[in-house]
């Protein structure tokens, strides 16, 4: 499916390191939309499940791939040319906007539980412990690690989305509680939540010292985890008896 040539798409989108089930093919519909029939949509992508996923989709919804070229780097050119006009971008946005991730806790033995998220499954130990050594790391842990991935993923993506390449990243986090003795039961004064969260990402990539710090911005401003920690968050939990 490779075309002699060089294309001139009607439109171009960059999904970066996105796979067509993290969102890429919402960003692909979006920039499709504007398009008339017969427009060419330049996608361009460094994943490479994309190579077999994107062919799918078009076969599913009426559209074209009407070439694939290799581009500077690990990216990879996809041009798809848009059959009719594309209804289904409103289905997915709301789709989108109302998804409700879920989990399923389950203890097992003493201070030890397990989790069941979609097909993955860990152990979860106590909410906070001061040890150096346990069985699982505690759910406050598993809080900080969360956090962490959202923004190592987060700000590695839309760096490739500016074809920056990224040769190394960490981020490092920190947390510390109100008063944790609420949760043992010594004191009654304070909360056990905590009372700050404080963090560094150490970052070796392409950019001058002003983009790299525009990008982390960013990755702070459209993180769902920091903006759910930064905003008010509703919490309505109930027992029931089995």
């Amino acid at each position: 499916m490779n075309a002699e040539g060089k294309l001139r798409p009607d439109a171009t989108c960059d999904g970066g390191d996105l796979d067509c089930g993290s969102g890429l093919l919402l960003i692909i519909r979006n920039a499709m939309q504007p398009l008339s029939p017969g427009g060419i949509l330049e996608v361009r992508s460094r994943e490479i499940s994309v190579k077999e996923d994107l062919p799918a989709w078009c076969r599913l919804v009426g559209h074209t791939l009407v070439a694939v070229q290799p581009g500077e780097g690990t990216y990879t050119h996809y041009y798809v040319r848009k059959q009719q006009v594309d209804e289904a971008l409103k289905a997915d946005v709301d789709k989108a906007r109302s998804f409700v991730w879920s989990a399923r806790v389950r203890w097992t033995e003493g201070m030890q539980a397990k989790a069941f998220i979609r097909n993955h499954s860990f152990n979860v130990g106590q909410p906070a412990s001061f040890d150096t050594q346990d069985l699982a790391p505690s759910a406050v842990e598993y809080l900080l690690a969360a956090i962490g991935g959202c923004l190592a993923v987060g700000f590695q993506w839309r760096a490739s989305q500016r074809g920056m390449k990224v040769r190394n990243l960490e981020v490092s986090l920190q947390a510390q509680a109100h008063n944790i003795l609420v949760f043992l039961g010594l004191e009654e004064e304070g909360h056990p939540g905590l009372k700050h969260i404080q963090g560094r990402l150490y970052v070796d990539a392409d950019g001058d010292e002003d983009t790299l710090q525009e990008l982390w911005q960013e990755t702070l401003r459209r993180s769902p985890l920091t903006q759910s920690l930064l905003h008010e968050v509703p919490v309505q939990l109930e027992l029931r008896r089995v």
